[in-house]
């Protein structure tokens, strides 16, 4: 049994849920995000609450019972809280600038890098000196955010040696030895 799926979604006050055969439409504060389901997994609206059911115990319902509850979840969270990533760039030289929805990453090619990030995304980005340049990515639907943000660090990611690249605040970089410290003195 799914342990994810069997638990039920409180909805706070102010967020409205609409539940129809084959969409659920959350609408928030925030904004508002609609998620398609299957329909083998019934999803019902009582008191408040919103509970997922399965038909089945096949493998594919079980699977897409945790998954549509945690989607619901994401969409609740979205539209009353909102989502934030930040990237840094890391790397001497590296820069970047937003002008409106178009990012201007210099990375150490020959040439500029510009990437749009879509409409639904709002980004800010800061310059201090002394420290590396980053990227505020702020949305209501975290599964684009995340990708938006992968579809960023992705242009040149971190590499092990020098650490060098765009990735996201906290993420952690295993780091190789270069090749001097495999040899040994003779």
């Amino acid at each position: 049994m799914s342990r994810v799926g069997k638990k039920p979604i409180t909805i706070p006050s102010g967020v409205r849920v609409d539940i129809t055969q084959t969409q659920i439409k959350v609408q928030g504060p925030k904004g508002q995000l609609v998620q398609d389901y299957d329909p083998s997994i019934k999803v019902s609206l009582k008191d408040g609450l919103i509970t997922f059911e399965r038909s089945s115990d096949d493998k594919r319902e079980r699977a897409l019972h945790g998954l549509y509850r945690a989607l619901v979840n994401n969409m609740i969270i979205g539209v009353t809280q909102g989502y934030t990533k930040r990237l840094e760039l890391v790397g001497v030289g590296y820069k970047v600038d937003s002008k409106g929805q178009v990012l201007e990453i210099s990375i150490g090619y020959s040439h500029g890098v510009y990437f749009i990030v879509p409409k639904e995304v709002q980004v800010k980005t800061e310059t201090v000196k002394g420290s590396n340049p980053s990227i505020t990515l702020t949305s209501i639907d975290k599964q684009l955010l995340g990708q938006v943000a992968a579809k960023i660090k992705s242009i040149r990611g971190p590499e092990p040696y020098k650490g060098k690249g765009i990735r996201i605040i906290g993420e952690y970089i295993v780091r190789k030895a270069g090749k001097s410290a495999g040899k040994g003195k003779k």
